[in-house]
């Protein structure tokens, strides 16, 4: 077979159900090998959108999402979402066409060192050079996208590799299952002996402990013990808001009243926490906190998080061995009253006179979801609001993009979630099960527009999502830190369309609310419907 129908074979023995990109014409014996396999080709309309895609297919599944690109312009306008979801830690392959062998050794039409520039954002990256690699290559590159903690890999394929013909045959698919390191006896007794000494210890719940599907053994840990917990912005849901243990998240509610509680706390179990979630500065300024790392891998080194312990092992099986250790229980009245203070908060709805805020129309979207439908935040000060005070019931139902917090996420991420779980299939010869969970992009006007042409993606694939944009005509996160440090903003302020039309333009289903009560039935509306819409929030600039 050609090495073309060879990458073929391959990606469906890995399980592929979509390959998102943007043809190229040094694709096409891939696109046609493609065709003529069991995996869908989406075409978007921008390369970044297929990496995003893959990054979010990757989140919500833990199986890898697949990007495709030509070489040169559409390898380099992949770089961004390939490296959002290297820092984010979700599994993703990518694969970018290239000019043909001989032409590589010198300056040619759109060549650049595609290989070299993927290095720093991917686990693993490499040139198929030869037909005979080509299976090895995407086994490894799978391997190591899926393998704890996982990320990016990438693959360039010449186009006269594509074409020419080769006896390999795929390797074996990925073994679902695989034995993850057990917990060290020592370890765990020096942990327990840490925690049990505690008067005021704090779970800090990061990315892995979603990612490795960990929740059920953390909220044993904390029903058990009475430990408080409280979330990065991308460990939400892992302890359930709705749970008196959950604190929220970092900087969740007014006054910093998580920020008070951490001060108060003198140990913290860090469990699956990467620091480029969350600068541990912040709550361990002067580093005097004890703390004890949980996680897969050991800790990054850094002044502010030095841990007097480390668990380093599968974090599941860590907190279960922490659960059958005795640790007893914290007495709750430390952090009680922060508690019933940031629940009020998150569940108030607004004031029927109140000016349109993203805090605000928060509990309106919370209402309208279900605890396992998807949130997909784009990056902005509207992704602050999600993250500190949208109640999240469930892991991974609320995506954040927080390692690399790259604007434009939230339209392409929503595409894939809901081909991933909400019921959208690519394709009609029901190969794959469908799902029935609502998805909502939360956007901003400035992140919404960066990627708005995906709305025709979604349109062409029959996704049934919702995007509420947030609009103040301004980069409003820039906006605020502007304001707060110098006492003015500059070079923030935008324009924009009229975006109810322009929904409309696609097809789609175009509202801009007029007051709470128009916002709160339009999102009842909707949200559970089996179409694409997009609702518009206006707000006044300066008002949050």
């Amino acid at each position: 077979m050609k090495a073309s129908d060879l990458l073929a074979e391959c990606l469906a023995a890995e399980g592929v159900e979509y390959v998102f990109g943007v043809p190229g014409e040094e694709l096409e014996d891939i696109l046609f090998s493609l065709r003529d396999s069991p995996i869908d080709v989406i075409p978007v309309r921008h390369e970044q959108g297929a990496a995003f895609m893959a990054d979010v297919h990757g989140r919500l599944t833990g199986e890898a999402g697949v990007c495709l690109s030509t070489l040169g312009p559409g390898a380099t306008n992949l770089l961004t979402g390939v490296a959002d979801a290297h820092l984010d830690k979700s599994p993703v392959v990518a694969l970018t066409g290239q000019g043909g062998r001989e032409r590589l050794h010198q300056e040619s039409h759109q060549h650049l060192d595609i290989v070299d520039m993927f290095e720093p954002i991917t686990k693993w990256n490499t040139r198929a050079n030869y037909p005979g690699v080509v299976h090895e290559s995407v086994r490894k590159a799978f391997k190591l996208a899926e393998h704890e903690k996982p990320g990016a890999t990438h693959i360039e394929i010449p186009e006269d590799v594509a074409a020419e013909e080769t006896d390999a045959e795929p390797l074996r698919p990925r073994e679902r299952s695989v034995r993850r390191a057990s917990p060290d006896r020592k370890a765990v007794d020096r942990a327990t002996e840490v925690l049990a000494a505690a008067d005021r210890p704090l779970v800090l719940a990061g990315n892995g402990a979603v990612r490795t599907r960990a929740a059920h053994q953390l909220r044993s840990l904390v029903e058990e013990t009475d430990m408080p917990a409280v979330a990065t912005y991308m460990g939400k849901g892992a302890v359930s808001d709705a749970d008196d243990h959950s604190l929220m998240t970092l900087e969740s509610g007014s006054a910093d009243q998580v920020d008070r509680v951490i001060e108060r706390a003198d140990t913290v179990l860090a469990v699956g926490y990467d620091i480029a979630e969350h600068d541990p500065e912040s709550w361990n300024p002067d580093g005097d906190k004890t703390i004890v790392h949980l996680d897969f891998e050991p800790a990054e080194v850094y002044e502010h998080y030095v841990p007097d312990v480390e668990v380093v092992c599968d974090i599941a099986a860590g907190l279960e061995a922490l659960c059958g250790a005795g640790l007893g229980t914290t007495d709750r009245g430390w952090y009680a009253d922060l508690r019933e203070g940031l629940a009020g908060e998150v569940n108030r709805s607004p004031r029927a006179d109140a000016p349109f805020t993203v805090k605000g129309a928060l509990p309106l979207v919370r209402e309208a979801l279900d605890d396992e439908d998807v949130l997909i935040s784009d990056v902005g000060s509207h992704k602050m609001a999600i993250a500190r005070h949208y109640p999240t019931y469930e892991p991974n139902t609320c995506i954040i993009s927080n390692g690399l917090a790259s604007m434009g996420i939230a339209v392409p991420g929503a595409v894939a979630a809901d081909l991933a779980v909400g019921g959208t299939r690519a394709d009609t010869e029901g190969r794959f099960p469908s799902g029935d969970r609502n998805v909502v992009a939360a956007t901003g006007d400035g992140g919404f527009m960066m990627n708005a042409s995906e709305l025709e993606t979604a349109a062409r694939l029959g996704c049934s999502f919702t995007v509420l944009l947030f609009n103040d005509d301004d980069y409003g996160l820039i906006s605020e830190q502007q304001t707060e440090s110098g006492g003015e903003a500059y070079g923030t302020h935008l324009g924009n369309p009229d975006f109810p039309a322009f929904a409309e333009s696609f097809g789609i289903e175009g509202h801009r609310a007029q007051s709470w009560d128009d916002l709160a039935a339009a999102l009842d509306r909707v949200v559970p419907g089996d179409d694409l819409a997009l609702i518009e929030v206006p707000l006044d600039p300066g008002v949050r």
